[in-house]
């Protein structure tokens, strides 16, 4: 089926805005970098993504994004650099940028108002807890559970059982699309 998208979100190079089948944007969203989203994933309400069109967010297959997260493909240096806006007819003077594209593997989560600051890949199975602070460049494990301020690892996730449940879901979206071409 066909993504929905509310029309209560704000997307700043809308080009590269791309929603896979079955999946959803929820309002009050912030989009101003490019944007990928797989089938069957969620972005809550309220999320912000931002970097600029220089970067990427990606989400793969079975994702969810809660409500209220915040997802940065750049930030300011605030130790080392200017922190403002540069105008983009004008040469870059920063020289400690933050920045990196985002991606979230397939059947990964970030919990409820956590922060993914740039240059992160979530890999395969792994989730953030609510209210989670993902530093940059943050070393993850597949299929892990992750939260804190800054995360840490705390346990192993159901690998198994998150699969399963997945080919399931897989089995009923084919059989879906076979009817539908029937």
């Amino acid at each position: 089926m066909k993504p929905i998208i509310s029309k209560n979100i704000r997307v700043r190079h809308p080009e590269h805005f791309v929603v896979g089948e079955d999946s959803i944007v929820d309002d009050f969203s912030y989009f101003s970098t490019k944007v990928r989203v797989g089938r069957c994933s969620h972005i809550a309400s309220s999320c912000t993504v931002g970097g600029g069109i220089a970067y990427e967010f990606s989400v793969g297959d079975f994702c969810s994004v809660s409500a209220g997260v915040r997802i940065w493909c750049t930030s300011d240096d605030f130790v080392n650099d200017l922190v403002t806006i540069i105008p983009a007819d004008l040469e870059q003077v920063k020289t400690h940028l933050i920045s990196g594209n985002v991606r979230m593997e397939d059947y990964t989560a970030v919990g409820v108002n956590s922060v993914v600051l740039p240059d992160n890949i979530i890999p395969e199975g792994t989730v953030i807890g609510a209210m989670s602070l993902v530093p940059a460049r943050f070393q993850f494990e597949p299929w892990s559970v992750y939260a804190g301020i800054p995360v840490r690892r705390l346990r192993n996730r159901n690998r198994e059982a998150v699969s399963e449940q997945a080919a399931r879901l897989r089995r009923m979206l084919d059989d879906r699309r076979q009817e539908e071409n029937i």
